[in-house]
Formats: C-alpha cells, structure tokens, sequence
C-alpha cells in the first residue's frame, strides 16, 4: 500500500474517532434523555407552523405552582428554548406577530398563564443557576390566555395544532392543565 493511502486511511480514522468521541461525551447520543426532543407541525394551504420543544415526564410529581412556579417565566419545557416559528403573518389571540423564528416563554399562573413569543434564540432555556435565558427586551408577544382544567392527567408535556373547530390553537398540555392560544 502506498503512503498517500496509509495516510488518507490514517486521516478518516481520526475523524471517525474524533466524531464518536464527541457524539458519545458531547452530545450524548447514545443516552435516552430525560425529556425527548419533538417537532410539531401545521400545514394548511401556503401556511407552515413548527414548534421544537423538549417533553419532560410528570413522575407523579406536582407541577404547576410546584416544580414549575407561578408567575414565574417558564422555558415552556425542558432543556433547549422551545421554538415556534411561522413562515406567515399570523394573528395571536387578536395580536399581530410577524413570520419568523421565536423563543416560546410562558407564565404559568393558576387561572391564566402570559404566552411570550421572544425574538431572540437562545441555545438553552435556562443558565447555570436555572435562571430561564429569556430576555424581555425581545419580546415580540405577550398575551393572556385561560387555563383550562382537564379532568385526566397529562403524564408527559404536550405542546400541538388543534384546527379541530375550523379555529386554529397552539395547546400546551401538561398535568391536569391546558391553554389554548388562538391563531389566525
């Protein structure tokens, strides 16, 4: 074998144990997390919507007013900053928000939580001291919507599409509790 193929093959050896080095202590793929990763999605017509969000696990654990405080900004989830992003105009609870990318923050509050759409992306929804990223000189969006009060337990934190109406809401289900926001 020649040394440009030695070389090559020495090279791609390096990359390959370069790459599963920091997939296996960087990024932790081989792990199951804790929360999973989802995307949502809602197509109609020339209208596309995606929420990127993480789904942590009730564990028989009380969570709003609990592990998740009143009137406190909420990452809206676990890990990563929950993204929602529009490629349209769209009308929340009566507020125009413009297309484009937003950070999803919320504060839950026992009959109502504030929905918080925030301009900036941030890498992960809380700092060191689990202090939620979000910056409210960002936000793009901030309205109030009722909580519902669901008969049956929500085990993990749903966020989806409803247009089961004709009337299109992102819900953000989790425990006993949901909210609905309105979309046009």
């Amino acid at each position: 074998m020649n040394t440009f193929l030695k070389r090559v093959l020495i090279l791609l050896s390096l990359i390959a144990l370069g790459l599963f080095l920091y997939s296996t202590f960087i990024e932790n793929i081989f792990v199951q997390r804790l929360s999973p990763k989802d995307t949502v999605e809602f197509k109609l017509n020339d209208l596309k919507l995606e929420v990127f969000y993480n789904r942590p696990y009730r564990k028989e654990r009380e969570i709003f007013g609990a592990l998740v405080p009143f009137n406190q900004v909420w990452r809206t989830g676990a890990n990563e900053a929950t993204t929602f992003e529009t490629n349209k105009p769209l009308q929340v609870n009566g507020m125009p928000l413009a297309k484009g990318k937003y950070t999803l923050w919320t504060v839950p509050k026992d009959s109502t939580w504030n929905v918080i759409f925030n301009s900036k992306q941030y890498s992960w929804g809380v700092n060191a001291e689990m202090k939620p990223m979000w910056d409210p000189n960002y936000d793009a969006l901030n309205i109030e919507v009722p909580v519902q009060k669901l008969n049956n337990h929500v085990e993990q934190f749903t966020i989806a599409f409803d247009n089961s109406t004709d009337n299109l809401f992102l819900t953000m289900a989790w425990d006993d509790v949901k909210v609905a926001v309105p979309l046009k």
